[in-house]
């Protein structure tokens, strides 16, 4: 007597499974409406302190909101895709992965949903703290074309920087983990040119921010807005961007085999 197999289910084609997991993630996000707020707030409290409270210190004329702004910005996003790794931090440790394995869709899929979802989460955020930067006084010179480019480059930081969470989420043990893990990257703008010139700092402390990815990206987005000189600072921007998102995507990939294993 033979015993007659189950025909295993084809896998789902094209990006099926990606649009299911980006409505699942957005879903959470609204969800979690508390983790959405402060990644919003947050950044737009910075603001409000460094504009009023050490503003008049830094630049007497009262223009230290336009130096302040693109830092901001890639702070809201910093904040914003943090949450992205406690989210797959949540999913590899809740078990509803393995579920997912047992289905008939890409593994990548899951991964995809939460990097999509922060990407629109990031821009409505990026969107609120601009508006609220306008109303505190931010006056960019900006034309079209350079809001266009600026908001591209601002878009593929918010990426790679959601793909290196997404990756710091597999790695880490728990999401707690994770959101401690996610602080050390955060810190970053702090110790670049978001907040103060880097020929203001120490010697030593120069030499870091100089060479770090985030300085040449608000430098990019600083000379977009505002007609500061850019130089190489562009391709210095794309460069790094280039970098985060393939040590992002190989490392994560590999995190995501070795817990399959």
């Amino acid at each position: 007597m033979t015993i007659a197999l189950p025909t295993p289910r084809p896998r789902l084609r094209g990006i099926t499974a990606e649009s299911v997991f980006v409505r699942r993630s957005l879903t959470q996000s609204l969800r979690d409406g508390e983790s959405l707020s402060m990644s919003i707030m947050l950044p737009v409290m910075i603001m409000l302190l460094f504009t009023y409270v050490f503003g008049g210190a830094l630049e007497a004329d009262g223009r230290y909101v336009d130096y302040v702004v693109p830092g901001i910005i890639l702070l809201c996003a910093g904040f914003g895709a943090a949450t992205t790794a406690t989210y797959v931090a949540r999913d590899m440790t809740t078990g509803i992965i393995d579920r997912f394995r047992t289905m008939p869709l890409r593994a990548s899929a899951v991964l995809t949903g939460h990097v999509v979802a922060s990407l629109v989460r990031n821009l409505v955020a990026t969107a609120v703290v601009i508006g609220v930067a306008f109303a505190v006084g931010f006056r960019p010179s900006a034309d079209v074309v350079s809001w266009v480019l600026a908001l591209l480059l601002i878009a593929l930081y918010i990426l790679a920087i959601t793909y290196l969470f997404a990756a710091i989420g597999l790695a880490a043990g728990s999401p707690e983990a994770a959101s401690g893990y996610g602080f050390i990257v955060m810190f970053l703008p702090y110790l670049s040119s978001a907040f103060v010139p880097v020929d203001t700092m120490p010697a030593w402390l120069q030499w870091v921010a100089e060479n770090q990815p985030i300085t040449p990206i608000i430098e990019t987005i600083r000379g977009l807005l505002m007609g500061t000189p850019l130089g190489t600072e562009p391709w210095w921007a794309l460069g790094w961007i280039a970098v985060i998102v393939a040590v992002s995507a190989v490392w994560g990939a590999w995190l995501f085999r070795r817990s399959r294993r």
